[in-house]
């Protein structure tokens, strides 16, 4: 009995030093790194997890240990509190007030601007992401839309970095500068390339509506290339949808077309006149750009996608009604 009671003894023991310790050094690897005010940028990406967080702080030297951040974070449940975008931190402040500053506004926000968007689109996206309100809001959307007024097709979809305060050039500089560093370090252009920048752009940006997969876009391009030199119109309904959405006649701007639609006199309309639109309907990304730059041969003149999002291609216009009945329904 009595080495039951020792034993029960020695446990105890054990436990209250294991637990000190862990005392010990959970509130030492709390503390600050250092004394420095050193003001060091810090940038929480999107869909980071507290322990690649933790990994970060430590290698900016912001903390003592990543695995004492995650603890914390963890038995807080401080996960959900911590925001994306840059923030200023200092090896002054000790982990529960790094964790409280990521809590906080950052200095920086991220924006992501989907593919395929118009540049009234892209605006809003920037004006939600950056949380504008009231006369900012409308300050930033007037300028920004002036300055891109003739820019839709350059302002380059991607995830980006700005400040709350941005001004819009800033925005409308880096959008345009990031497409021109894609096109010109990206975009291979065949030697038989016989097409403008202008004009590669205008056709990724009827690919960019257009197409639902990346794999469809090279033929699709081939298709709408052939159609140009033929002197076929190219019957694309995203180019009418844009028409439509700049005379005001819908509130979406991407509309379901009506039968009348397709009559409107517009330049964009490709049902109604032969060739390109006369600039892009929308901003495309990087792989729409390159399958407009090359363009895939193939013996197929059409194509429609069926309700469950699948292409279908078609070599002549009889094979293509025949889709249309079997996937659309149409007659």
């Amino acid at each position: 009995m009595k080495k039951v009671y020792y034993i029960a003894v020695l446990a105890l023991v054990a436990v209250i030093i294991l637990v000190s310790y862990f005392c010990f050094w959970f509130k030492s690897n709390m503390k600050p790194v250092s004394t420095s005010d050193e003001k060091i940028s810090f940038i929480v990406v999107k869909g980071k997890s507290a322990s690649q967080i933790g990994e970060e702080l430590y290698k900016k030297h912001l903390i003592r240990n990543s695995m004492i951040f995650k603890l914390y974070v963890q038995f807080f449940d401080k996960s959900k509190s911590i925001n994306a975008g840059e923030f200023e931190l200092s090896p002054s402040m000790s982990v529960s007030e790094i964790v409280s500053a990521l809590g906080k506004g950052p200095k920086e926000l991220w924006v992501t601007i989907p593919e395929g968007l118009r540049k009234e689109e892209v605006v809003e996206k920037i004006i939600t992401s950056l949380e504008m309100e009231g006369d900012r809001e409308d300050v930033f959307r007037e300028e920004f839309l002036s300055l891109a007024k003739d820019s839709e097709g350059y302002l380059f979809p991607d995830t980006y970095l700005f400040p709350r305060n941005v001004q819009a050039k800033t925005v409308y500089d880096r959008l345009k500068s990031i497409f021109n560093q894609k096109y010109d370090g990206e975009v291979v252009l065949p030697k038989d390339n016989n097409h403008t920048k202008s004009e590669i752009v205008i056709m990724a940006s009827i690919l960019e509506r257009e197409t639902k997969a990346a794999s469809e876009k090279p033929v699709v391009a081939g298709i709408l290339w052939k159609r140009v030199e033929n002197g076929w119109p190219l019957q694309v309904d995203a180019s009418v949808q844009y028409a439509v959405a700049n005379l005001g006649k819908s509130d979406n701007w991407w509309p379901i077309l009506t039968l009348d639609d397709l009559n409107i006199n517009s330049s964009y309309n490709t049902y109604k006149f032969k060739g390109l639109p006369p600039a892009p309907i929308c901003n495309p990304g990087i792989v729409s750009l390159k399958a407009a730059a090359n363009p895939q041969d193939s013996e197929f003149w059409f194509y429609i996608h069926s309700p469950d999002g699948r292409i279908h291609y078609a070599k002549t216009s009889e094979e293509h009604s025949s889709n249309v009945r079997k996937y659309l329904g149409g007659s």
